[in-house]
């Protein structure tokens, strides 16, 4: 992913900053415990879309 692109982008629920779990291809808002997917190198910033991360998930 760009660093560019990351660094401008923000959790849409809470505008957070976000970040990236390359292993797994998913944006982490810490605030939200949210992962956003990153579907053909195109982040999902789709709050339906993002996935709940239990507590040890969390970075």
């Amino acid at each position: 992913m760009d660093k560019r692109l990351l660094e401008i982008l923000v959790c849409p629920l809470c505008k957070s900053t976000l970040t990236l779990n390359p292993e797994k291809r998913e944006l982490i808002c810490k605030a939200d415990r949210l992962a956003y997917p990153i579907r053909e190198d195109i982040p999902v910033m789709i709050i339906d879309e993002a996935r709940t991360l239990a507590a040890d998930e969390v970075i």
